[in-house]
């Protein structure tokens, strides 16, 4: 399997890792996306679209918070990616960040695993 670091960036609340695993891209925000952060993801993910990576795996583990503006900078990844033939899966979610999916309902637009590996695998959670 290829791995690489492909980049990170961080700024007070969020940190974004970024790395390549074989034909998709493993984006690892860690603490808050929020209003204050969200371009903080959301660049990252259209940096790696830009690449051709249409399939983005969010290892979503170390997420501490995410409100409606973070939402929806996965909802326009998840929209793009799609348009390229691949997808948005979600990984590892916190109980307090599944909470914000379960109640908008946008947990029924994206494909969710328990692990990154079950992720990359292919299986849903």
């Amino acid at each position: 399997m290829d791995r690489g670091t492909v980049g990170s960036t961080q700024s007070g609340r969020l940190l974004v890792e970024v790395r390549e695993e074989g034909t998709s891209a493993v984006v690892t925000p860690v603490g808050e996306l929020d209003h204050h952060t969200a371009d903080l993801l959301r660049e990252p993910l259209d940096d790696c679209l830009a690449k051709g990576f249409n399939r983005l795996v969010l290892d979503c583990s170390r997420l501490e918070f995410c409100d409606s503006t973070g939402l929806n900078v996965l909802l326009g990844a998840r929209l793009k990616a799609e348009s390229a033939g691949g997808g948005v899966h979600l990984a590892g979610m916190q109980p307090v960040v599944a909470r914000v999916f379960e109640i908008t309902g946008a947990e029924a637009v994206f494909t969710v695993h328990d692990s990154v590996e079950a992720a990359l695998g292919g299986e849903t959670g």
